[in-house]
């Protein structure tokens, strides 16, 4: 990213409130890491994330900071590489029609499984432990956080300790893909207890490079090094995961050395003009599979009439927003797809700020000042709550940009924010805000298909199970998902796809601001850090992870 992207934008006038924070070294932790000797873990790394993980049992509702630490802690059958082609993990290799793991018809998959894998506690990891898994996911006393693609298997058989075989009711093309972030977990943990209150759900039992050690809430989470891991790993003793909700804090905890790589929310935009030029650290910008929005809450009145929602559209600044508070480096856009991913559709109409326009669509559709100024229709004022995580700067500035921009429309919007584990549980989860300044990804992987978000019964509110928090639901957009799902060709599947871009950019359940790019960092030494498009959080391959 050249400085020439990164030039701030003057245009409107911005009041730039940069947080302060004082590094605080972790205590209790021993010196970072060293090589380690051929085959042995050694070292530790501490991981900085701004938000808090806090929900331990993977197939529990759930939000991309917790499969921060699930990567570590779990496996899936398989996994997906960041050109997007899939790898083995607890499955000895990757079922396709080739090789005789997926039937002709798509409907009846195989999967044969690695031998001599433990669970932590030392238990086999079995067949039994796969099925009682994509069961307890289906269950309809289960608080699962996804059935999408579960629910077409129609039965499940245990051919034997590393063999299981399912069948479908139908083709379903993303399957391998929610399979890559479907996290076994062990059938034993669970034997007589409820699965949404099990002791498992705090003190997680995985197959995975690493094991749950110790959490300090609201600081940090403690990992170690599981040595009788099947894989090529862990190559570190330990990995510890800090808590930081202060994005300036966590920058400059990451500039003092108390931190070695800096993970979800990044380094932020304002600060990589000198991360970039920082001694013995490794600064990159990579595109990822998030787009930051403006969600819209559509179980409220307000948001159920599109005029209103089409003229705050209009009232948002996009262009001085990304110049002037992230500095040029994220791209704006007008779709929740990638511009990466091939199904990205680039002829989506192009949003246009302009105050007058806003005023135009409201004063057509109704919505009159009041003595103060506000729009009131019907009774009911233009206004309502805005929220996002508390100690996100930049995002706090984006709420009291739009804030202002709002008053030139008669819209008033009042900032209520929440720290993380507040912000993003029950919340976000079962909508209960009225609009969220919002990151999300929400592929499973390089498909394209996002039923977990966009179905009309993938809605927690409503009893769906899934993540459509927006309350989002189109006749026209659910038959598209179901249709795209049910194809297994590119070339068949691409305009489906695409128009089910367009329909939600007309419907506009949420305002799309700008794909990220986010400002990645590590200390020089650290290898296996690598950028995943196809993966939402940057532990994905922990299990790789070195010092050298």
């Amino acid at each position: 990213m050249g400085t020439s992207n990164l030039i701030l934008n003057r245009r409107r006038t911005l009041g730039l409130m940069g947080a302060t924070g004082i590094a605080a070294a972790l205590p209790g932790f021993g010196p970072l890491g060293q090589a380690a000797a051929a085959g042995t873990p050694a070292g530790q790394v501490i991981v900085g994330f701004s938000q808090e993980p806090t929900v331990f049992n993977p197939n529990l509702p759930h939000i991309e900071v917790d499969e921060g630490i699930y990567y570590a802690i779990f496996d899936t059958l398989i996994d997906v590489n960041p050109d997007g082609s899939f790898f083995p993990l607890l499955a000895a290799e990757v079922p396709t029609q080739a090789n005789g793991g997926i039937s002709e018809d798509g409907k009846t998959w195989t999967v044969k499984l690695r031998e001599g894998v433990t669970w932590h506690d030392g238990t086999p990891f079995t067949a039994h432990d796969v099925k009682f898994t994509l069961e307890l996911l289906v269950n309809p006393d289960f608080r699962s956080w996804r059935r999408n693609g579960h629910e077409l298997i129609s039965a499940i058989e245990v051919v034997s300790d590393t063999e299981i075989r399912w069948t479908m009711e139908r083709a379903f093309a993303p399957y391998a893909s929610i399979l890559a972030t479907t996290w076994i977990v062990p059938r034993h943990a669970f034997e007589g207890v409820d699965p949404n209150d099990a002791p498992f759900n705090n003190s997680p039992i995985g197959t995975g490079a690493f094991k749950w050690a110790n959490r300090v809430a609201g600081d940090h989470i403690e990992l170690v090094a599981n040595t009788d891991y099947f894989g090529d790993g862990p190559h570190l003793e330990r990995l510890v995961v800090k808590y930081i909700p202060d994005m300036t804090v966590l920058y400059t905890q990451f500039r003092s050395g108390d931190i070695d790589c800096v993970g979800v929310q990044w380094i932020s935009p304002d600060h990589y003009e000198e991360a970039r030029g920082l001694p013995e650290r490794v600064v990159t910008v990579d595109g990822v599979g998030f787009f930051e929005s403006m969600a819209l809450n559509q179980l409220k009145p307000l948001f159920q009439e599109k005029a209103v929602r089409e003229a705050l559209y209009a009232a948002i600044d996009k262009e001085a927003i990304i110049d002037a508070l992230y500095y040029g480096v994220p791209t704006p856009t007008e779709t929740f797809m990638p511009r990466e991913f091939p199904y990205y559709n680039e002829n989506l109409p192009a949003h246009e700020f302009s105050i007058a326009r806003a005023n135009e669509i409201l004063d057509g559709a109704g919505w009159t000042r009041g003595a103060d100024g506000i729009r009131e229709k019907d009774g009911t004022r233009l206004a309502f709550t805005n929220s996002t995580t508390a100690g996100n700067h930049l995002r706090e500035q984006v709420q009291q940009f739009l804030q202002q921009t709002f008053l030139e429309i008669g819209a008033e919007m009042t900032i209520s924010n929440l720290p993380p584990a507040v912000m993003w549980g029950d919340y976000w989860m079962l909508s209960q805000f009225d609009t969220v300044i919002v990151g999300l990804n929400v592929f499973a992987g390089p498909d394209p298909d996002c039923a977990d978000f966009f179905m009309s019964t993938s809605i927690p509110a409503k009893g769906g199970n899934g993540q459509n928090t927006f309350a989002y639901e189109s006749a026209e957009v659910d038959r598209l998902l179901a249709e795209g799902a049910g194809l297994m060709s590119f070339e068949e599947r691409l305009p489906i796809y695409r128009r089910l871009q367009e329909v939600i950019r007309e419907d506009l359940p949420f305002l799309p601001i700008y794909q990220y790019a986010v400002v990645r960092g590590k200390k020089e030494g650290l290898e296996g850090y690598t950028a995943n498009i196809n993966n939402r959080i940057d532990t994905w391959n922990v299990r790789d992870w070195s010092w050298t």
